[in-house]
């Protein structure tokens, strides 16, 4: 399979939601939790929400309680949307890039996994982190504080 492309890329097929603002949401001692919970609300408004298995996965960590992760999801009719095989170009240059500029890691980062997705599949990126996405998929729309 050929790299992705991207030319028409405009963010405006829905909202791939972020790990963080999941946790900020189920954590009530966050100080973003309102920031977050008000973003979902506004996003599920306009467009489909969206998360991956990488997100998915990411959530259950805390604590393996599939009924409640789904449970929370449903609220905002979220979308669990498969990683599309396209992603896995972008991805790889994302982390050749990370590598190059020293990072010490040696598997692909989540970050990685999620803002490739975002970028294949047309969709904007609610996250509480926007660095990470913001240097390695320069033309991701990021909805972040």
């Amino acid at each position: 399979m050929g790299p992705a492309s991207l030319a028409n890329y405009d963010g405006t097929a829905g909202v791939l939601v972020d790990t963080n603002i999941w946790l900020d949401c189920i954590d009530e001692t966050s100080a973003w939790r309102d920031w977050a919970a008000q973003k979902l609300q506004d996003c599920s408004e306009r467009c489909p929400l969206h998360v991956n298995i990488v997100i998915y996965s990411e959530l259950l960590i805390p604590g393996p309680d599939v009924r409640a992760l789904d449970a929370l999801l449903d609220v905002y009719d979220t979308l669990r949307t498969p990683l599309p095989w396209a992603c896995a170009s972008l991805t790889a240059a994302a982390y050749a890039m990370y590598r190059r500029r020293g990072g010490a890691k040696h598997k692909p980062l989540p970050d990685f996994y999620i803002g490739a997705h975002a970028a294949v599949s047309n969709l904007a990126l609610l996250t509480r982190d926007p660095k990470p996405y913001k240097s390695y998929f320069a033309r991701l729309e990021i909805i972040a504080p």
